[in-house]
C-alpha cells in the first residue's frame, strides 16, 4: 500500500452534525475513541481507497482497529493516528485498509449472473473471437475479488461452458481486491468444506478436492481453474497498470462503499476497459442510473456497454 495520495474532496455522505458520533468514555471501550479519531480515520480512508465511511460505522470501525492496537501495544488511539501520519507508519494505512474493508462472498453468489455468463455472454465471446487467431484471445476481469469465490466461480462456468476446447484459447481472468489479505487468500485458493456447499455438486466433484488442515476439513480448487487466474492487489481510484480490452467485468458490491465522484470515475475507467459489447455485472443493490449513458442493461444488474 503506498501512502496516502493529495488530499481528497470530503465524502458526499459526510454528516454535516458532528455532534451525530458520541464520543466514547473509557469506561464503555477499552480505549478512549473520540469523534476526532472517527474523523480522522474516515478521512484517511476516503483518501487512500475513496470509501466513504458513515457515522453509524463507528462501533465497527473501533471493534476492527481495537484488535489492531492490540497487536501493536498502542496505549490508545491519540498514538494510532500519530503512527498513521508518520513516516514509520507507511505500512501501517495498508493494515488499515485491509481492516475496515469488508470481505463478503460466496461461490456462485447471485447465480443469475453465472446463468448468464454461461448461457449468454460465453457463446457471444466464442462466437466473436472464434476466428481472430489459432489461439483466440478472451479476458474476463473480477474487480474486487474478496476471498476470491468470484473469480474462481467465473473459472469453472468458463471450464464447464467450453470443455477440451477451451486448451487452444488465450483465456485469462484477472482477479484484483485492495485488500493484500484478500489477495493472498484467493491466490492460495483454499476455504473450510462448507463454503462449497454453494457450488453445484457435478462442479464442485470436478473443481475442487477434499484435504484436511489439523482436524479442519477443508476444499482446494483445482489446478484447472487455478491456471486461468491471475491474482492482483488493486486500489480501483488508483493507476489501472493493465490495459484490457475485457469481454466482461465483475464488480459487485463494490461501488456502494464510493461516493458519486468515485462511482463516475470508475464505471468510466470500465467503459473504456471493456470491448465494445462487452459485459458489466453489478452487486444486487447497485445501479448505473444516474452514473453513466455508456451501458444498456440487458438483465437484472447486468449492463452491456454501448
Amino acid at each position: 500500500m503506498t501512502t496516502a495520495p493529495s488530499p481528497s474532496p470530503a465524502p458526499d455522505s459526510a454528516p454535516a452534525d458532528r455532534g451525530a458520533v458520541p464520543a466514547a468514555t473509557s469506561g464503555r471501550r477499552e480505549f478512549p475513541f473520540e469523534r476526532r479519531h472517527f474523523d480522522f480515520i474516515a478521512h484517511m480512508l476516503y483518501q487512500l481507497a475513496g470509501i466513504a465511511l458513515a457515522p453509524h460505522k463507528i462501533e465497527m470501525v473501533y471493534s476492527r482497529l481495537a484488535r489492531r492496537l492490540r497487536d501493536l501495544r498502542l496505549s490508545d488511539f491519540d498514538s494510532y493516528c500519530a503512527l498513521l501520519e508518520s513516516e514509520e507508519g507507511a505500512n501501517e494505512v495498508g493494515f488499515l485498509v485491509n481492516a475496515l474493508t469488508t470481505n463478503l462472498t460466496s461461490f456462485f453468489r447471485e447465480s443469475h449472473h453465472f446463468d448468464f455468463l454461461a448461457k449468454t455472454a460465453v457463446p457471444e465471446m466464442r462466437t466473436r473471437h472464434a476466428g481472430e487467431s489459432s489461439h483466440p484471445r478472451l479476458r474476463i476481469w473480477s474487480a474486487g475479488c474478496s476471498s476470491g469465490q468470484e473469480p474462481y466461480t467465473i473459472a469453472m462456468v468458463l471450464a464447464s461452458s467450453f470443455g477440451p476446447e477451451l486448451r487452444r484459447w488465450d483465456a485469462k481472468i484477472l482477479a484484483t481486491d485492495i485488500d493484500t489479505h484478500m489477495v493472498d487468500t484467493a491466490r492460495r485458493g483454499v476455504y473450510p468444506a462448507d463454503l462449497a456447499n454453494s457450488i453445484p455438486a457435478p462442479l464442485r466433484d470436478r473443481f475442487t478436492r477434499r484435504q484436511r488442515e489439523g482436524s479442519e476439513p477443508m476444499v482446494a480448487m483445482e489446478e484447472e481453474l487455478r491456471r486461468l487466474i491471475t491474482f492482483k492487489p488493486l486500489n480501483l481510484l488508483e493507476h489501472w497498470p493493465m490495459k484490457g480490452p475485457f469481454d466482461a467485468i465483475f464488480c459487485r458490491n463494490v461501488l456502494i462503499y464510493f461516493d458519486r465522484v468515485g462511482r463516475t470515475q470508475v464505471i468510466g475507467n470500465f467503459a473504456r476497459m471493456l470491448e465494445p459489447g462487452g459485459y458489466l455485472f453489478l452487486g444486487h443493490s447497485e445501479s448505473l442510473y444516474g452514473v453513466s449513458d455508456r451501458f444498456r442493461q440487458t438483465g437484472p444488474t447486468i449492463y452491456r456497454r454501448l
